[in-house]
């Protein structure tokens, strides 16, 4: 969505920042958010509220300035805002949203609590949300306006979503097999991998060498 957002304004923000700049602060913008995997999933990383305000303060500086700087700002801000926001339309922050049993859609520190999840589009990996993947990618690529690359790329995107959305409900079981077949004397390097859930922090991974 970021990406897509970034490409249909490029007419006018392509005058102050080069293309390819824009792309990425707009793709690292909107995935960042996922980091907290590792920490508190939709909570440690999430800030609806906050990149929201901060975009927006950002866009005002630019205007008042014309910094490219400011604009790249803005653009990786926004994208943030966008994921954090658009969280709460899917479903449940969990190992198997697909049958929840939390309502912990995306936390907002500025109220101090979880939004509940509107479940529009069902989980991550759902076939609709391979199909918006599909509709973003779409409008990116054919607004005509980004590089060659930049298209190759998001068709690449698409394909691994498509991949995800086939995957998504064997994860667990496609990482216990690969886990058995992994040699004895290896395992002390390969990592493990844990997945915990609790009502107030959601859903964090653990990853863990040595075992």
């Amino acid at each position: 969505m970021a990406l897509a957002a970034v490409v249909v304004a490029l007419p006018v923000l392509g005058d102050h920042v080069g293309v390819p700049l824009l792309l990425a602060a707009a793709f690292v913008g909107g995935v960042a958010p996922d980091a907290d995997l590792l920490a508190s999933h939709r909570k440690t990383l999430h800030y609806p509220v906050g990149f929201s305000a901060l975009s927006g303060v950002s866009l005002g500086a630019f205007l008042l300035t014309s910094s490219p700087g400011l604009l790249v700002l803005t653009v990786a801000v926004g994208g943030a805002a966008l994921h954090s926001v658009s969280d709460v339309l899917g479903g449940s922050a969990e190992r198997e949203p697909w049958n929840p049993v939390t309502e912990n859609g995306v936390y907002n520190h500025a109220l101090g609590r979880w939004h509940r999840p509107r479940r529009y589009v069902r989980y991550s990996g759902a076939p609709e949300d391979f199909l918006v993947c599909l509709a973003f990618a779409a409008v990116a690529i054919s607004a005509g306006a980004t590089p060659a690359a930049a298209d190759t790329a998001l068709v690449g995107l698409v394909a691994f979503a498509g991949l995800y959305s086939l995957c998504r409900k064997r994860l667990a079981a496609i990482g216990a097999t690969l886990d058995r077949l992994i040699p004895r004397r290896l395992r002390a390097v390969v990592p493990a991998v844990r997945v915990t859930e609790t009502e107030t922090d959601g859903t964090t991974v653990d990853i863990r060498f040595g075992r």
